[in-house]
């Protein structure tokens, strides 16, 4: 496979090929990535199976399902997305054409994360083919069975000059942080990801970074407590509790607190699993101060009947993304964007946004070479003070 440097080298000739240019490529690329999840499906449970003791069901829907659902999302919506998006104009520009063209940005990097180590990996991996990129990716070598397979079925499937897997640890990853890149995404800790920020700010390189934190479960004492704990339950032992978007914290009033105690244990079974806080507060208002005096979570969720409250939250507070009267859900939308806020994090993908995250809009303007005498106040000499200089620019501005 040659050095990191080497690696990258290639992925760039490559791009700078223009072999990504057209949407047919792009298409056929998608297509064929998703063509390899598919025939090789139990190969990728099996290593889910080897690294988190995941079963079938579970590597299945919370990994694989929603990497085919994005591939298939951008395959159908890639010509719309990639479309030349006409602006509105000025008075000054009427006989021209300004629009906003997408261009891809050239070498990107992946860096994933063990917890989920085939969707934090693959799922940025569509919206960056999708784009026009070229893509190396840095799975975690903490899950390395996982690992192992993306590194062997990917250049069986997709073009092997411009997709490339980088295995190894930390020595490797600092190796290619070292490499000039376009874009940077990377899923993990603060810790790292300040890392990562310090080496592409060298190469003036854009990061996308999802870093979780702690993020908050407000339980209003108006709900059905059964489902909202019984959902809560669901999503904090998720995977061993290891999701970014985790509840990871109760805040209730004092006089529900042993229900939801209660109601929490009817939904486990066997099992020493993540530490579920709860604390008490005595007022909305005190759940919302107790949030805002701490860093702002990727994830918050809110369960109440009352819409005011969940507005309140929603409005008072701030987050990567919320759901209400559910946890995790939000994630699986394409059409809202996936990212963090503050130490939580910083820019977002899924659906259209990743396109646009791997993506230059560029603003472009197109006018015709005709209609010279309406520019003539733009050249020397000055026209006096008084002198109506409104065509400076263009066409006449009517008054």
């Amino acid at each position: 496979m040659g050095t990191v440097g080497e690696v990258v080298q290639r992925a760039r000739a490559a791009f700078l090929s223009g072999r990504t240019r057209p949407l047919q490529f792009r298409v056929q690329q998608l297509e064929a990535l998703r063509r390899m999840i598919r025939e090789r499906e139990k190969d990728l449970v099996g290593a889910l199976a080897a690294d988190l003791h995941k079963n079938e069901w579970n590597a299945y829907h919370e990994e694989i399902v929603y990497v085919l659902e994005e591939i298939d999302y951008a395959i159908k919506k890639l010509p719309e997305w990639a479309a030349d998006e006409p602006v509105e104009k000025t008075p000054q520009t009427q006989q021209d054409e300004p629009y906003i063209h997408s261009e891809p940005l050239g070498v990107v990097l992946l860096i994933g994360t063990w917890s989920s180590p085939f969707s934090l990996a693959i799922q940025p991996m569509v919206g960056a083919v999708a784009a026009g990129n070229a893509v190396v990716i840095k799975p975690s070598e903490l899950s390395e069975n996982t690992e192992s397979v993306l590194a062997t079925i990917i250049p069986q499937y997709l073009d092997k000059d411009l997709y490339h897997v980088i295995t190894g640890g930390s020595p490797e990853t600092a190796e290619l942080l070292k490499e000039r890149f376009d874009h940077i995404l990377y899923t993990g800790g603060a810790r790292v990801g300040r890392t990562v920020m310090a080496a592409a700010a060298r190469h003036l390189t854009p990061v996308t970074l999802e870093l979780g934190g702690k993020s908050p479960c407000y339980v209003d004492k108006d709900c059905d407590l059964d489902v909202a704990c019984r959902r809560i339950a669901w999503g904090k032992f998720m995977n061993s509790g290891q999701n970014c978007v985790a509840p990871d914290y109760i805040l209730c009033d004092p006089s529900i607190q042993n229900q939801i105690v209660e109601k929490l244990k009817k939904s486990l079974k066997e099992i020493f699993g993540p530490i579920m806080p709860i604390v008490c507060v005595g007022s909305l208002e005190e759940a919302i101060q107790f949030v805002n005096q701490r860093e702002k979570p990727l994830a918050l969720y809110v369960f109440s009947l009352n819409d005011k409250v969940i507005k309140k939250v929603i409005a008072e507070t701030s987050s990567g993304g919320v759901t209400a009267n559910d946890v995790i859900v939000h994630v699986t939308v394409q059409s809202l964007p996936f990212g963090g806020v503050g130490h939580s994090g910083m820019g977002s993908y899924h659906g259209r946004k990743s396109f646009e995250t791997f993506s230059h809009r560029r603003s472009c303007l197109v006018r015709p070479l005709l209609n010279e005498e309406a520019l003539r106040a733009r050249y020397p000499p000055s026209p006096a003070k008084t002198q109506d200089v409104s065509s400076i620019w263009g066409c006449p501005v009517e008054r």
